[in-house]
């Protein structure tokens, strides 16, 4: 795939103008939805794209649309989950800050198919450029008509408010996301009930990333045909992906999910910088590194979920060898637990103990047993908890003990590893 979509008018340095965006085909997938479709076939049409999330779950975004109830008698609610905190990330960024249209356009979509008249975009409190961006395309939207009561001539309306994080990791799991809005601390909660049928305010909310919502002018614009034509069949359409790390050629980069992992570092990335990987992390810190033994899998949900990782958010970070791994897992697993929330003691005890036990490893003062203690941490907090952040820490946590234990054994043996 060598045109661009959701990327197209990155390199254009007014490409967050209403009128450069409306110049390149802007808001016509807005006008196509609004002006030839129910919402009801909003949805089914976005089902037949099968647009899966692109946030973290892969889940599919028209059945998601679908739970919301019809006749509940509540206001229906939208929200952008903009609040990227996955370290590795920060493809969203640069959507909000160069392209904002593309995600207010693709809001206004999914309110229409949702029967929401009032979207929250919820961006990180660090996103000081994107709020700002974000912004100027929400006021530019209202003056244009595209946003306001009876948005080009129809019988729908919609409100679109901005709400700044405070900086908190957790928020960026929806239920917790929402608390935020309300005004309460940021903290998962049990589930179900879904979003879909009690979220903001106990209302029906339907929760989608940036990336998610950016997708959806181009299925208006360019067809249903045009995206399923991207990509393996049951992960369809352009997706986004963060290279970082020990790395030639790191950014973001438009591609569809058939592509290799090994292609991607190499024909993207240009290669390892000393040469030669050791590993990598597909989509962001949560998911369990794969090393460069297998990196051959295909960079869609089901490919990796195959081989014991997952897609996630997409950012890829390399490794090369002269990464430690015991090292990567001491920071990763410091960072999950500085942001967990503290609600749920097998998160909270649990990753404060395997931080512990990895400090002590990096520093030369391991025990033989320390590795079959984290195995046994990792058991007691995996699936044990009210959201995914602490799945996440623990999966991640076993990844590393599976594909280099030899380090973690040199480590306390030797107190170093090997070059």
């Amino acid at each position: 795939m060598n045109e661009q979509a959701l990327l197209k008018n990155i390199r254009n340095p007014d490409a967050s103008d209403i009128t450069v965006y409306e110049k390149s085909g802007g808001y016509t997938g807005l006008r196509k939805a609004l002006g030839t479709c129910s919402p009801d076939e909003v949805i089914e049409k976005v089902k037949s794209s099968g647009l899966r999330g692109r946030g973290g779950a892969g889940f599919p975004t028209g059945m998601k649309w679908s739970f919301v109830p019809k006749d509940s008698g509540k206001p229906h609610y939208l929200c952008c989950n903009a609040d990227e905190g996955e370290p590795g990330t920060f493809k969203d960024r640069l959507l909000m800050e160069r392209d904002p249209h593309q995600l207010v356009e693709g809001m206004i979509i999914a309110a229409y198919a949702i029967n929401s008249n009032i979207a929250y975009v919820y961006i990180r409190g660090e996103y000081f450029l994107s709020i700002s961006r974000v912004e100027e395309a929400i006021a530019a939207a209202y003056a244009a008509g595209y946003l306001g009561k009876n948005i080009l001539g129809s019988d729908f309306s919609l409100d679109m408010y901005i709400h700044k994080g405070a900086g908190a990791y957790i928020c960026g799991e929806e239920t917790a996301l929402l608390e935020s809005i309300e005004g309460k601390r940021g903290q998962p909660k049990l589930k179900p009930p879904f979003p879909a049928v009690a979220g903001l305010y106990q209302c029906p909310t339907v929760v989608n990333n940036v990336e998610t919502f950016a997708c959806l002018p181009h299925i208006f614009r360019r067809g249903v045909d045009w995206f399923t034509s991207i990509g393996p069949a049951d992960a369809p359409g352009p997706k986004l992906f963060c290279l970082s790390g020990h790395l030639n050629k790191p950014g973001v980069y438009e591609l569809p999910m058939d592509i290799s992992l090994g292609d991607l570092l190499e024909n993207y990335g240009r290669g390892a910088r000393t040469g030669k990987f050791k590993a990598a992390i597909p989509g962001g810190v949560s998911a369990p590194m794969i090393p460069s033994s297998g990196f051959d899998v295909q960079m869609d949900f089901s490919s990796l979920a195959a081989v014991d990782s997952m897609l996630g958010s997409a950012g890829v970070i390399a490794l090369d060898e002269t990464a430690s791994i015991p090292s990567v897992a001491r920071r990763t697993t410091e960072f999950f637990s500085h942001e967990s929330c503290g609600k749920c003691a097998p998160c909270r005890e649990g990753l404060t103990w395997a931080a512990k036990i990895l400090r002590r490893i990096e520093a030369g003062d391991g025990l033989p047993d320390d590795p079959a203690q984290l195995e046994v941490l990792c058991g007691g907090i995996f699936g044990l908890t009210f959201c995914a952040l602490g799945d996440g820490a623990a999966w991640a946590l076993r990844a590393t003990l599976k594909h280099f234990p030899h380090e973690y054994e040199a480590l306390i043996k030797n107190r170093s590893i090997p070059a």
